[in-house]
């Protein structure tokens, strides 16, 4: 056994697992599961539960008064500070630019410029649709990066890690490290993803990003479980998935941010803290936001 306070299978190598917990989305409702938090109370204190369970980080999304996904800019900041009142830095809090139809790439990088989050994801397909946006979402980039704002880019199937790596070797993203998101599967009827869909993700990664995996449906646990044996970090949650490994529906968010944790345990990886998390990914000096 170690006696410097490392446990084994940190002196095996093992890179401590980032666990982020996804807990409403942008379309789940209480129609889906009444512990679906909706309200910026509500998210808060599903936030602290996941922090004990073992998460690091919380993918932040926010509703308007109808309960629809929003971008707004008052909302995100009522959010962020009400998070950080809860679960001080405990979390990393990652707001979302997700379009849902709504938005154009020139509101969501507003919005992301207007609130200054810790950490931000970003649909490359989204922001970059075509060549005609190139030249804005390289300056968005490069103020993430001025800015200490720490970027997840989200690619939806191995052709995005190609176009991702292009628009690195172009100069669009600034050069890495960088952290990317694998997303398993669509919303659709009866998804479910599975372990192996995590195959050809990683035979695209030959650049090899700091990746994470989400998956839909009620295998997410199984390919949480196979993307930390792989190396990578996970993100489970409401968002994607509503189920146990054994098929039963889960109470709340906490659950599956246990069972992904079971996970990792059962393979001796270590579970990151918010401060850890920080470190793996940052591409730039650290922010830190002081809690109010």
């Amino acid at each position: 056994m170690s006696t410097n306070g490392e446990s084994d299978m940190q002196q095996a190598g093992w890179t401590p697992l980032i666990l982020a917990v996804a807990p409403n989305g942008a379309r789940k409702t209480r129609a889906d599961h009444p512990a679906v938090p909706i309200t910026i109370p509500e998210i808060a204190r599903c936030a602290a539960v996941c922090a004990e369970a073992g998460a690091a980080m919380i993918h932040l999304h926010v509703r308007d008064r109808d309960g629809r996904h929003s971008l707004d800019v008052d909302t995100y900041r009522e959010a962020i500070a009400a998070l950080r009142r809860e679960v001080g830095r405990r979390l990393i809090v990652q707001v979302t630019t997700e379009a849902v139809g709504r938005y154009t790439p020139d509101q969501q990088m507003a919005v992301v410029r207007a609130v200054r989050p810790e950490a931000v994801s970003l649909a490359v397909r989204e922001l970059v649709p075509d060549a005609a946006h190139e030249g804005a979402a390289a300056d968005f980039f490069a103020w993430l990066r001025r800015e200490a704002i720490q970027p997840q880019y989200i690619l939806y199937a191995p052709d995005d890690v190609a176009r991702f790596d292009d628009l690195v070797r172009r100069g669009i993203v600034p050069d890495g490290p960088h952290f990317v998101l694998f997303v398993l599967g669509r919303y659709a009827s009866g998804q479910r993803s599975q372990p192996g869909d995590l195959l050809p993700f990683m035979t695209a990664n030959g650049a090899g990003h700091v990746w994470a995996m989400c998956a839909f449906g009620r295998y997410e646990i199984a390919c949480a479980a196979a993307a930390a044996a792989l190396g990578g970090h996970v993100r489970v949650g409401f968002e994607n998935n509503l189920h146990l490994p054994d098929g039963r529906v889960a109470p709340d968010n906490a659950a599956l941010v246990a069972a992904a944790a079971a996970a990792a345990a059962a393979i001796g990886r270590p579970l990151a803290d918010a401060d850890q998390a920080r470190a793996l990914v940052a591409t730039t000096s650290v922010r830190c936001d002081a809690a109010p």
